[in-house]
Order: C-alpha cells, then structure tokens, then sequence
C-alpha cells in the first residue's frame, strides 16, 4: 500500500504495518467523536511516526497514486471531525 503524508512524501506500507496503522487509526476516531484534542494529537503523531520508521520511503522522482493519505500533524480537531469518522481513512 502506498501511503503519503501531507507535506513529507510517500511511503510504501507492508500489510503487517497497515493492520497496526489501522489499529491507531480506529482510536484517532473515537478521540475525535469525543472531541479529545491532546489524545487525537498524541495518536496522529504515532500514526505518522509509524509510517516513518517502518514504511520504505519512497523518492521524490518516483510518481505513485497514493491508497491512504494521511493528514499532517499540525492538524486541528476540527478538521480532524471532517477526516476520522465512520472507520477513519484506513478501510476496516
């Protein structure tokens, strides 16, 4: 799967690793649905840090069509309530 984040690029994710992004993911949703704004933050940033670090980044030169794009960090709650609802931006 091809993941990129708003703002840092692409990254290619191994199954393995969307299961464990979805996990967080499902958590972003409830956070967001009851409006926890340190907890959604604390949860994006993990959900970045782990597309980063076990993700294969993939260079500048290469064009891929992305399957998931993932919001930057600096996201606020509120536009975070238009992205994570329903089961978030990774497919149960």
């Amino acid at each position: 799967m091809i993941i990129r984040i708003m703002g840092e690029g692409q990254y290619r994710a191994p199954e393995a690793l969307c299961d464990e992004l979805n996990k967080i993911d499902n958590r972003i949703v409830v956070l967001v649905s009851e409006g926890k704004t340190q907890e959604f933050r604390t949860e994006l940033a993990k959900l970045i840090s782990e597309i980063k670090e076990k993700g294969e980044a993939i260079g500048a030169e290469e064009i891929l069509e992305s399957d998931i794009i993932v919001p930057p960090e600096d996201l606020s709650l509120e536009e975070a309530k238009a992205i994570f609802t329903g089961s978030g931006i990774f497919e149960d």
